[in-house]
């Protein structure tokens, strides 16, 4: 999958493919603007979004400043400081990028209940990666119990890697069978549920 910066959409790889077919390979399938590549345009397309007060242009922007893409020099702090904005225009992404980046001290002084809250706000709205370290939080200070329940909760949403820490912790003797069975067959059915024929195409011919 891609984000086309145009209209901010993300784009599985069989959309990709189903556009490509179509002969719209050249364009957006979503907003059908036509496709820039060079680093300037790119820019300028995400800009002109953000000055309109768009949450996802402004995270994804922050993140281009984190890892010095898209011809931007690499600054953390600048980054957090557009993902501060980004977060009070609602960006979920946006409170797990700052949660990583205070849990961590990374740009930012370190401020491990500071980054938490913000994996909270964005556990309490959706978001499976955040929901997954907060189960890493309380395992790290060996509250297991509460470590599953979070673990259970994203690896029904597909989250490969929560399924492995469930795993290990049953076992550890950390987590129970019926546990570990419940979240493989929740995991299960969340991936089963994000397939259709055009991204198995996709996969298979390596889209």
């Amino acid at each position: 999958a891609k984000m086309n910066v145009c209209c901010m959409n993300m784009v599985c790889n069989g959309c990709e493919l189903a556009a490509n077919r179509r002969g719209m390979n050249d364009r957006c399938p979503f907003c059908r603007t036509p496709s820039k590549d060079d680093n300037a345009s790119v820019l300028a397309m995400i800009r002109k979004r953000v000055k309109k007060g768009d949450a996802k242009a402004m995270h994804y922007l922050g993140c281009k400043h984190y890892k010095g893409e898209l011809g931007l020099a690499k600054d953390v702090p600048r980054a957090v400081e557009i993902w501060a904005k980004a977060v009070g225009l609602g960006s979920i992404n946006a409170h797990y990028s700052l949660g990583e980046s205070y849990f961590h001290g990374d740009g930012v002084k370190e401020d491990k209940p500071r980054g938490i809250r913000h994996w909270q706000q964005a556990a309490m709205n959706g978001h499976v990666p955040s929901r997954h370290c907060l189960g890493l939080v309380e395992a790290m200070i060996g509250n297991d119990k509460l470590a599953v329940q979070h673990f259970m909760i994203s690896a029904k949403m597909g989250h490969e890697r929560t399924l492995n820490h469930i795993k290990v912790m049953f076992k550890e003797g950390d987590a129970t069978k019926e546990q570990y069975a419940e979240a493989l067959l929740g995991y299960r059915d969340a991936v089963e549920e994000m397939k259709s024929p055009q991204r198995e195409e996709a996969k298979r011919l390596g889209f």
